[in-house]
């Protein structure tokens, strides 16, 4: 039908329930270790072969963390939900959930060129729907739920960074396997480059980021 509008209220709290699910599952491919395995082999030594576990579950941790932080940011400003906004808003969701399976993938090939890859994928499919959402729903709003160009644009750079660095890192997975593995950092110092760079300007907007 066009022009249908959905309740705002369920699909924020559908969104929240996907979030905490996709996080909680985690944890889950942290295997605890065994009775036998317990005594067969010291503490130190139990928690340095899942060391891949535990850096795939805090990496992905913070992912999810930082993407949901993100969709609060930006839904606030949704004044309803329209079938764009909510077919961008599974699509995310939906590379949300797969988010535990593609970190279980690249856990157990930690060093390989393939799964590292894949999980790029992973993260830049949701870095893309991300950025959807944060360039259609200002488009949408014109500025009557009080998102200001300043901070439109903010919002569109901010979820560009995160993209950009993913499918980048995808890409360099197959050349410099170990620079790929690092490049994520890059989304934290280019994003405090762009908070600086908005920083004025929000605060004279008095908006709140």
């Amino acid at each position: 039908m066009k022009g249908e509008i959905f309740d705002k209220q369920r699909v924020i709290s559908f969104s929240d329930a996907v979030f905490s699910i996709a996080i909680t599952l985690l944890v889950l491919d942290i295997v605890a270790p065994t009775y036998k395995e317990l005594k067969a082999a010291d503490t130190l030594q139990i928690l340095q072969n899942r060391i891949p576990s535990i850096i795939g579950l805090i990496v992905s941790f913070i992912v999810i963390a930082l993407y949901w932080v993100a969709h609060m940011r930006i839904m606030k400003y949704v004044s309803t939900i329209n079938k764009k906004v909510l077919r961008y808003n599974i699509f995310l969701l939906f590379f949300i959930v797969l988010l535990p399976f593609s970190t279980a993938f690249y856990v157990r090939g930690f060093m390989l060129k393939g799964p590292f890859a894949f999980y790029c994928f992973n993260l830049s499919a949701i870095g893309f729907f991300n950025y959807l959402l944060n360039i259609y729903i200002p488009k949408k709003e014109k500025g009557l739920t009080g998102i200001t160009p300043v901070l439109a644009k903010y919002f569109k750079y901010r979820a560009l960074i995160a993209f950009i660095i993913w499918v980048l890192a995808g890409i360099f997975a197959f050349l410099l396997p170990m620079f790929a593995r690092l490049l994520f950092l890059f989304i934290f110092i280019l994003e405090a480059i762009l908070v600086k760079i908005y920083k004025k300007k929000l605060i004279s907007e008095k908006t709140i980021v």
